[in-house]
């Protein structure tokens, strides 16, 4: 890396760094009336007492604000970690709920992936190849951190250890493997691959025993997730934020977004949240039972698109 080149890096991590504390300590929580608390009350302990981390967006004059928050799923006590001019990309918990990754995209520069501790409030970036690094994913023993990264306009999907640094390269394709996302036994992953037909993403699954890899939804799908007892996926299919049951590939469809989100999963697998609004903001998360279709929504706290929502658990369990 050239000095000049350095210098930039260490900048922005500095600038990031400042942000983000700054924000984490002086931003007030919202109030933290239950306004969906008739809905979750059944939900299992595991779902009510999680968080469900989320992005808002709001343009503004200088460029869009985005603003990284978690909430329980009654709607109440939310929580600013995170605020930045800029993009804040796909945040993912930890198994035990004690951190996020996600990624950031200051402006003219590459989107970076750094871990957030929520009891501590410590911000650590990940260091990670040259180019874009996306789509952060923990392993379930907290010990790996799955990303996908592009070097000379190719993507490929990297294993990093945050015990001692070292990062592997899992791909070689000449096609594009991105958004990788572990599966909860910590021997396979889910991601997407266009290796079939150039430009059109599918859903595969990698297996590290053997580094094979198995198709696991043909036609435009994206943005995959395993639930915690590995038996559905949530992902977007075509334009539609959708469930997989896993055994029989049968695919449940819950509505267009309207901004090319998926579904996500919550602990229990027993409900699915994803976002819904238009591209001008006024956006909201639907939290909707597997089951009983029953559904709720919760509005954004800034008027703005709520983006990338994730359903972690409580980070005492």
């Amino acid at each position: 890396m050239s000095p000049k080149s350095s210098k930039l890096s260490k900048l922005i991590f500095a600038l990031l760094t400042v942000s983000l504390l700054t924000s984490c300590a002086t931003v007030p929580t919202s109030p933290t009336t239950n306004v969906n608390s008739a809905y979750t009350q059944t939900m299992p302990i595991i779902d009510r007492t999680g968080r469900i981390a989320y992005v808002e967006e709001v343009s503004t004059v200088k460029g869009k604000i985005s603003s990284l928050y978690t909430i329980t799923p009654d709607g109440s006590d939310r929580q600013l970690l995170a605020q930045i001019q800029g993009l804040i990309f796909s945040p993912a918990w930890s198994f035990d709920g004690k951190k996020l990754a996600y990624a950031v995209q200051l402006p003219k520069s590459h989107p970076r992936i750094f871990v957030h501790d929520i009891a501590t409030r410590k911000v650590q970036q990940v260091a990670t190849p040259k180019g874009a690094s996306l789509s952060p994913s923990f392993s379930p023993d907290g010990r790996y951190l799955l990303f996908s990264a592009s070097q000379n306009g190719n993507a490929d999907i990297y294993r990093k250890s945050l015990v001692d640094g070292t990062t592997e390269r899992l791909t070689t394709l000449k096609s594009t493997e991105v958004q990788p996302s572990y599966a909860p036994d910590g021997q396979s992953f889910v991601y997407v691959s266009d290796k079939a037909r150039a430009g059109r993403a599918e859903v595969y699954r990698y297996t590290f025993a053997t580094g094979q890899t198995r198709k696991l939804k043909s036609g435009y799908s994206a943005s995959p997730e395993v639930s915690r007892d590995g038996q559905k996926m949530g992902f977007l299919n075509g334009s539609q934020a959708s469930v997989m049951t896993l055994a029989t590939g049968n695919v449940t469809n819950f509505a267009n977004t309207g901004l090319d989100e998926p579904a996500r999963l919550s602990p229990s697998g027993r409900y699915a949240v994803y976002p819904i609004g238009s591209k001008m903001g006024n956006g909201s998360l639907v939290i909707r039972s597997l089951y009983s279709g029953v559904s709720y929504t919760i509005s954004s706290k800034t008027g703005g698109r709520m983006r990338s929502p994730v359903w972690g658990v409580g980070s005492d369990d």
